[in-house]
């Protein structure tokens, strides 16, 4: 007996027409679909007139249901795997399914289409020949700076997922880690009516998003741009930083580092004040 094949499906993140006529036909053509919430996904498989059988595949089941899933594909049959949105296995479960499906020698198939991450970085400003994706951070403030600061040095833009009610607490994180001057740019709601894209320094955008609520409201992509050199040679002296400040006011000692090093004053003072406030 022929194998059946998975078809790993990308669907809207917002904009039901962002969907590709491929990906309506596969989740058509299939056995099965496997997603993440089975009454989020019947709004999209409504409104497209699918009518393919679904299974719930999320976090919490996918030690049973992979197994259960595979039984199905080496059987004959084909399945789709999505998510609540987007492309699935960025920042959504499935994982499992995917490694499983290689290990028995199941052909995986990938059906391209919307992704917020991506979409955000291509309308971000920012530099995207090099980019990391770090997803969401952790829930707690010392967690989140401690994530941050292993990425305070690398170079290359940042992408970040977050939720509305941390939105704030994590700017404020970002700007106490990368300076108040570091670029970023929020993009929230993509494809949505509401869709907002903001580029600005960091302490900028806090500011922005504190003063409009809406801001803290829907699905949130953070792109923050890379370290430059100065930031890297500040950063290395921070100690030395501290240590003068405790001696001096914190304008006069920044007029020091910065002078000795030959750096921006503004830019040392920014990272004074946000190892000051860490």
């Amino acid at each position: 007996m022929n194998k059946g094949v998975l078809y790993i499906v990308a669907t809207p993140i917002g904009n039901l027409s962002d969907i590709t006529a491929r990906a309506i036909d596969t989740l058509k053509s299939v056995d099965i679909i496997a997603c993440e919430d089975t009454r989020t996904s019947a709004k999209l498989l409504n409104y497209f007139n699918i009518n393919t059988p679904t299974i719930a595949y999320h976090e919490h089941n996918a030690d049973s249901q992979t197994e259960r899933l595979i039984d199905k594909l080496l059987g004959g049959q084909s399945l789709a795997l999505i998510s609540d949105a987007g492309t699935p296995l960025v920042s959504d479960p499935g994982f499992r399914l995917v490694k499983a499906a290689h290990e028995h020698g199941i052909t995986v198939v990938p059906i391209v289409g919307a992704c917020a991450m991506i979409g955000a970085l291509s309308a971000a400003g920012l530099a995207s020949d090099k980019f990391s994706f770090i997803g969401f951070l952790p829930a707690k403030s010392h967690g989140r700076q401690k994530t941050l600061e292993a990425w305070q040095n690398r170079t290359e833009t940042l992408i970040f997922y977050e939720a509305p009610h941390r939105i704030i607490d994590s700017l404020a994180d970002m700007m106490a880690v990368f300076g108040a001057h570091r670029e970023a740019t929020l993009c929230r709601e993509l494809t949505k009516t509401f869709e907002t894209i903001k580029k600005l320094p960091l302490g900028e955008l806090l500011d922005f998003v504190k003063n409009d609520a809406n801001q803290q409201k829907g699905e949130i992509v953070l792109v923050v741009a890379g370290a430059d050199d100065t930031e890297q040679e500040v950063q290395d002296y921070d100690t030395w930083l501290l240590r003068i400040a405790q001696e001096l006011p914190p304008k006069k000692a920044a007029a020091v580092v910065a002078d000795v090093l030959g750096l921006k004053k503004s830019a040392v003072y920014d990272r004074l004040l946000a190892l000051q406030s860490a």
